[in-house]
Order: structure tokens, then C-alpha cells, then sequence
């Protein structure tokens, strides 16, 4: 096809031959957005569950690995480990982003927008990268371990804390910096959303401040509260990279899973587990929808938004509060850009690029990084299209109404799928397989995108798929039927009006979309560390195997390649977005 015919074919706007009913292509659409839920989404759990029920041979054993994974200790006590270091990481993380969003939303302190954009630092840092700060920090020649290599105690008698990092502790404080900025975004809309008149009338009764709190305060952030306690609990709960690098002996199901696999070749135990740990993580997920439900209004059309007045005493406190937790923060990131430009440590402290030489290490070097990006991009913008249009069809389309209700809960799934999850489940469903009945043989139809870089994409896209998806039908939601209405009245077939009117209105969240698959992808471990092949390593599993070696200085280093490469598409998607903002947005000067 030529250039001309293209962009004749794109100034038409998509157009279809007329012997093709145009509603025969919404009804087509909608099947294409199940088949492709059900491909992705469900139908690789049947597997997996089926080789949980099944022992070495494939022959079925019922719930036996399952008795078996409870009757032996060592594997059972990290069912409970799991449940306890969540349960305490989502209780200290709640509390500690309530309090910064409670200061960025109702306090008059300085810095706002500084304390906001620093608070979401950890997001484009891999998780194990968290891990390796906390192990030159707190490790065994740490430096606050060592009290900055004996400085302080030559100065002032200070030999150092030892907080016995390798165990609970460290997974705590590695998840902790992990899941803060995931919290504390759900809780700063919810702390936003305040009625100013319930804190007037509480003034006017003269109710002490504690009151004011407990009566106004907190009722008004109670959803907010709960969906940041289900949704921080299952990303401690499913996440590898911490107590992979600083979980020592202390073993927990995510782990469990990678040693079954990785280290023992034990599928049906993995597989087992694998169950077991999504059995948690989707009791959460449905009992948070289920409150969600009964969620009311905040805001009404009579309410006034509340505007925080100016107080000394407390925007000093919320200052030094986020303060506090900012230099935390830094403190650790800096920590992985210092260990990758240092020479020994701690032995050597000059100043050296040596660490981003990368073959005199494993892991696939250079290569690895660039398949990462390679990856990210192709999930980034396939994952895009696909979840928009999936998104349109769902929202936008009319026919087959209990398909598309299907495939809305469909695509809910996904968020209660931990990656390491995701990764055995295409394992089993993509793997080269072939079912004889007599003398037919059947081979698995899906065999060709095994050891691919198209496996390693889909597995992304349907990890990260729900919260693109809730962007998505926001940003649908916010255009008003008519525009639908007004087309089909005039003629207008829907893919023109999709490609003319939708897209360009919903810009905004496309790109957002597309910025939050390539940075996930990026930093992602759990969801591909089953599923690459050795002539497709990736940066994340390249760190993940550079600590496994010792090679920690190059771990920290390829995590830096990691945290620049993320924060310059956070910085290009802000200067796209205020750009592009612009211009989709010129129609309303008309």
C-alpha cells in the first residue's frame, strides 16, 4: 500500500466497504474483546490449577500437593510469614501515606508539589533496587550499619545500628518503600474530597480538634482507607524482588514459588502454591469491591470544596512530617547511585563507572537493558490500543449487553492476579505440548509465541491490563453519549467517530495509559521472570541474577539504567501531555 493510499485511507477515516453492516462489526468487536480476555486472562488458570490437582506424571492426585504443602514446615510457615509481613507492611504504609496525604491536601505547608512528585519516586525504581539501598545501608558492612564505615565512632563513640536487615525487618522496610506511593495516591483523592461546610459547623460547635477527626475527617477518607488497605496488602503479599534479595531465611510464597521452579523444577508445587497465593489476593479484591459498592457521594452539588487555612504550629509539623519521609526516600535511592559509582565497597570508596561495564558480569548486559526497553515499548503501545479499544467497546457499544458485562468483569481479573502468577500460568497454557487421541495428534495452537518476545509483552499487558482499563473508562465516561448519538443520527459510522472525536478528547489518558505500561514494564520482575528465554534476558531479571552471583555493585548499577530510563519518560510523558493537552483541547475555544 502506498503513502498516498494511506493517508487517503487515514483522512477517510478508516473507511469500511459498505457490503460490511456496521453493526456487524460492533457485534464482531465486542467477541474480539472477550476472546482476547478469555485468551490472556482466564483460560491459562485452568491449567495451572489442573497441574496443582495433578503430580510429575500429569496424573490426578486431587488435593494431595496441597495436604502435602501444609504438612511440611517449611513450606507452610511461609503462608503465614507472607500473611504476617503483609499484614504489618500495610498497616505502617497506610498509616504513614494517611498522615502525608492528610499534610499535602488539609495543611498550608510549603513545598507541596516538591513533597508530591519525591513521594513518587519509588514507582520507577525496580523493587529489588529498594532491597540493594537497604543492604548498603543497613547490611553487614552497611553504612549505618558500620556507623559510616567507623567515622561516627571516631567522632563521636557511635559504632553503629544493626537492625538485623536480612529477615522480617528487612522485607518490611523494602515493601514499605515499595507500596508507600501506591497508598498514599488512593488516599490523596480521597483526602481531597472534603466538605468544608461539616468543618464550619464543627468549629461553630466548638468541637475539639480529635473530635473533628474522628467524626468528620476520617468517615469522609473511609473508602479511600480501605481500598489503600486491600490494594497495599496484595502487592506485599505477590511481590518477589524484596525478600528475594533481603528475605535471608525468612521464606515467604512468592519466593516459595521461584525456588520450586527455578531451583527444583517442581511445576506442581509451584503450581500449588502459586493457587494458594492467589486465593488471598482475590478474597481482597472482591470483599474492597463489595465495599466500594455501598460507597455515597462526598462531594454534592451543595458542597463547598474546604480550602486549609494557614496555621504555624501545624504546617510546620506536616513539613517536617514529609520531610521526614522524603529524606527516607532519597536516602535510599541515593544509596543504589552511590553503590553503582563506587569502587569496593566499603573498602574503595572512589568514584568509578567500572560497575556499568557489564561483561565482566552475567545477566545479559547491555543486551538485557535494551530488551527491557524494546519490551516496554511494545507494551506501552500495544497495551494501550488494546486496553482503549476494549475500554470503548465495553463502555461505548450497545449490542450483546451480557457480553460485554462478562467482559467488564473480565477485565477486573487481572488486578487480583499476582505476576509470578501470571508467569507459570503461560508456562503451562504457551508451553510446546501435544495431546494424542489414538492416532490424532494435536498440538498446542499457541505453541509459537513460547520463548518470544510476544509472551513476555502479553504477560505485561495483562498484569498491568485493570488499572488501564479503569483510566480508560474514566476518561470514555467523561464524553457525553451524544457525541455517539449525534453520529449514528447523521450517518456517521462509529469507527469515525471513534477515530475523529474519541480519541483525540481522550488523548490525555492514552498517554497516561501509555506511560504507566512502559514504566511497570520496566521495573516489573514477577511477571516475566518464568517467561524469558536466554536470548531475551531483561534488565529486571539481570539485576535478580547479578545479586544471585554477588555482582551487587552491577545490580545497583543496572537498576540506575532502570530509574533514569523511567524518570525520562515520566519527564517526556509530562511535556507530551502539556503539549498535546493543548491542542486536543483547542475545539472548546470554537
Amino acid at each position: 500500500m502506498t503513502t498516498a493510499v494511506w493517508r487517503k485511507w487515514l483522512r477517510a477515516g478508516f473507511s469500511i466497504p459498505l457490503s460490511i453492516s456496521e453493526d456487524f462489526l460492533k457485534k464482531l468487536l465486542i467477541v474480539l474483546v472477550l476472546a482476547w480476555l478469555l485468551l490472556g486472562v482466564i483460560l491459562p488458570l485452568f491449567p495451572l490449577v489442573q497441574r496443582s490437582l495433578s503430580d510429575k506424571d500429569g496424573n490426578w492426585v486431587g488435593f494431595a500437593n496441597y495436604l502435602r504443602y501444609f504438612s511440611t514446615p517449611a513450606l507452610s510457615i511461609s503462608f503465614f510469614n507472607s500473611l504476617k509481613v503483609s499484614i504489618a507492611t500495610t498497616l505502617l504504609a497506610v498509616t504513614l501515606a494517611f498522615g502525608y496525604a492528610y499534610a499535602l491536601s488539609r495543611t498550608q505547608m510549603p513545598a507541596k508539589r516538591f513533597f508530591l512528585v519525591a513521594a513518587m519516586l519509588p514507582l520507577y525504581v525496580p523493587p529489588l533496587a529498594h532491597a540493594i539501598g537497604l543492604v548498603y545501608l543497613f547490611g553487614r558492612k552497611g553504612l549505618i550499619t558500620t556507623g559510616f564505615g567507623g567515622w561516627f565512632e571516631r567522632l563521636i563513640g557511635w559504632q553503629g545500628w544493626d537492625i538485623n536487615l536480612y529477615g522480617f525487618n528487612g522485607i518490611l522496610l523494602g515493601e514499605l518503600l515499595y507500596v508507600f506511593p501506591q497508598a498514599l495516591m488512593i488516599l490523596l483523592v480521597a483526602a481531597s474530597l472534603a466538605d468544608a461546610r461539616l468543618y464550619e459547623a464543627s468549629l461553630t460547635l466548638q468541637a475539639p480538634a480529635w473530635r473533628t477527626f474522628l467524626t468528620v475527617t476520617l468517615p469522609s477518607m473511609k473508602y479511600g482507607l480501605v481500598s489503600s488497605i486491600f490494594v497495599t496488602f496484595t502487592l506485599v503479599l505477590t511481590d518477589f524482588g524484596v525478600p528475594k534479595v533481603v528475605g535471608g531465611n525468612y521464606n515467604v510464597m512468592a519466593t516459595d514459588i521461584y525456588k520450586q521452579v527455578i531451583g527444583q523444577q517442581n511445576f506442581e508445587m509451584g503450581a500449588t502454591i502459586s493457587v494458594l497465593l492467589l486465593i488471598p489476593t482475590a478474597i481482597a479484591f472482591v470483599v474492597d469491591r463489595l465495599i466500594q459498592r455501598q460507597q455515597s457521594a462526598v462531594l454534592t452539588l451543595r458542597a463547598v470544596p474546604f480550602q486549609p487555612k494557614p496555621n504555624r504550629w501545624s504546617d510546620t509539623l506536616a513539613f517536617g512530617y514529609c520531610a521526614l519521609i522524603t529524606f527516607a526516600i532519597f536516602s535510599v535511592v541515593a544509596t543504589v547511585f552511590l553503590a553503582s559509582l563506587v569502587d569496593v565497597w566499603p573498602y574503595q570508596l572512589k568514584l568509578t563507572l567500572r560497575h556499568f561495564d557489564f561483561s565482566r558480569v552475567g545477566g545479559g548486559g547491555y543486551g538485557a537493558f535494551w530488551n527491557s526497553v524494546r519490551m516496554s515499548f511494545y507494551s506501552a503501545v500495544i497495551g494501550t490500543i488494546i486496553t482503549f479499544v476494549g475500554a470503548y467497546t465495553i463502555e461505548k457499544l450497545k449490542p450483546f449487553r451480557r457480553i460485554r458485562t462478562a467482559a467488564y468483569f473480565f477485565s477486573m481479573v487481572p488486578v487480583a492476579l499476582p505476576g509470578m502468577v501470571i508467569g507459570l500460568a503461560y508456562i503451562f497454557f504457551f508451553n510446546p505440548l501435544e495431546w494424542r487421541f489414538g492416532s490424532l495428534v494435536i498440538s498446542n495452537p499457541f505453541q509459537f509465541m513460547y520463548n518470544t518476545m510476544a509472551i513476555l509483552v502479553l504477560s505485561n499487558i495483562v498484569h498491568f491490563y485493570t488499572v488501564s482499563f479503569m483510566t480508560a473508562t474514566t476518561a470514555l465516561k467523561q464524553l457525553d453519549h451524544e457525541f455517539e448519538s449525534v453520529s449514528e443520527s447523521l450517518g456517521v459510522p462509529f469507527y469515525r467517530t471513534f477515530w475523529k472525536v474519541t480519541v483525540p478528547l481522550s488523548l490525555p489518558a492514552l498517554l497516561e495509559m501509555a506511560m504507566y505500561y512502559f514504566v511497570n514494564a520496566m521495573v516489573t520482575v514477577s511477571a516475566v521472570i518464568f517467561l524469558y528465554s536466554p536470548r531475551l534476558k531483561l534488565a529486571s531479571v539481570a539485576i535478580v541474577n547479578m545479586d544471585d552471583a554477588g555482582d551487587t555493585a552491577a545490580a545497583a548499577a543496572m537498576s540506575v539504567l532502570v530509574i533514569l530510563t523511567s524518570v525520562g519518560v515520566r519527564l517526556l510523558y509530562d511535556l507530551l501531555t502539556s503539549r498535546l493537552t493543548r491542542t486536543a483541547s483547542q475545539w472548546k475555544k470554537r
